[in-house]
């Protein structure tokens, strides 16, 4: 079981009346976020738009937040986060939003209200660079992009 940590979030007043993020599920890693359109935004196909939540948060230290895709909307519509994972460095404080963009063939509706990506509180660790002139040898060497094999 997992240790709980403690998040502040504000809503903003365009997210009144809309229900705060929530876990769906007993063991949900990613919290619900709704959109806070004051009315239907229209996503062409090959189209993307910044849709706001209505909130902001202030993680604790040692953690970020990521925006990701809701699985529902990718594979019934082809709608997606753009910049999936979108992270949300534990200093933001402003209003979390969402970039959307519709991989589909038809014309997408976003309304208020719907769940359009999933948070996900994850802690981060910073890394100290150091220089050096070479590197270790590894068995995979600098072989990429699929050289690990099908």
């Amino acid at each position: 079981m997992s240790a709980t940590i403690f998040v502040k979030i504000a809503p903003l007043p365009h997210h009144q009346g809309l229900p705060l993020p929530a876990y769906h599920s007993e063991q949900a890693a990613g919290l619900d976020l709704a959109a806070a359109v004051a009315g239907d935004i229209l996503l062409a196909p090959g189209e993307r738009s910044l849709i706001p939540t209505g909130l902001a948060i202030e993680l604790p230290p040692g953690f970020e937040a990521q925006v990701r895709p809701r699985s529902g909307l990718a594979v019934r519509h082809g709608v997606t986060v753009l910049n999936s994972p979108g992270t949300i460095d534990g200093d933001y404080r402003g209003e979390i939003q969402v970039i959307l963009i519709n991989l589909g063939q038809e014309v997408f509706t976003v309304s208020r209200g719907m769940r359009i990506a999933q948070l996900v509180i994850a802690p981060v660790a910073q890394a100290e660079l150091r220089l050096c002139a070479g590197l270790g040898e590894s068995e995979r060497g600098a072989d990429g992009f699929g050289s690990s094999g099908v």
